[in-house]
């Protein structure tokens, strides 16, 4: 086991994640999204825990590598990335931060918990969600289609702006 004085404390390893961007939204990090579920020192291996936003998330592959290049550029010889699907990443894991950085960028964060959030089908047969523009804060809205520019974002449109913008999805 390496000694504790050479490994560096969790804080630390956890504000160097801060730092990684989300490759699909580069305004938010992994940690601002709730990707990194756990950091924990096994031994002299630190081990990064990562929940993937859904189970075939095409950027998976490249957080954990983009984890991996910027832990060990902070002198982390020993490293290993697991993959934790279950339980399944949901959007309350954003952080208040993660999803102040989300509406800065031009993106609407979700609008409702998990809890809260109706079934795929439900949204079909219900009232549509009201999304606040991110730019102009208008709730004048309307989908324009149920996939944005990635499968966890569906595309609006504000009215007052006339601007387009992506909403993230409740999941």
């Amino acid at each position: 086991m390496a000694d504790s004085l050479t490994q560096p404390h969790l804080d630390q390893v956890k504000a160097w994640l801060g730092e990684v961007p989300d490759p699909e939204v580069p305004a938010v990090s992994v940690m601002d999204l709730g990707i990194v579920r756990d950091v924990r020192w096994d031994d002299d291996e630190l081990v990064v825990s990562i929940t993937p936003t859904y189970s075939g998330c095409p950027a998976t592959s490249v957080i954990a590598l983009d984890i991996e290049a910027a832990l060990r550029a902070k002198g982390i010889e020993r490293l290993r990335v697991e993959r934790r699907l279950s339980p399944p990443w949901t959007t309350d894991w954003i952080s208040h931060e993660g999803r102040r950085k989300l509406e800065a960028y031009g993106i609407a964060p979700p609008a409702e918990s998990a809890g809260d959030a109706p079934s795929p089908f439900d949204r079909f047969l219900r009232k549509p969600l009201v999304i606040a523009c991110p730019r102009c804060k208008s709730e004048k809205t309307s989908r324009i289609s149920e996939f944005g520019s990635t499968p966890c974002k569906a595309q609006y449109q504000c009215r007052d702006c006339l601007e387009p913008f992506d909403y993230f999805k409740c999941i």
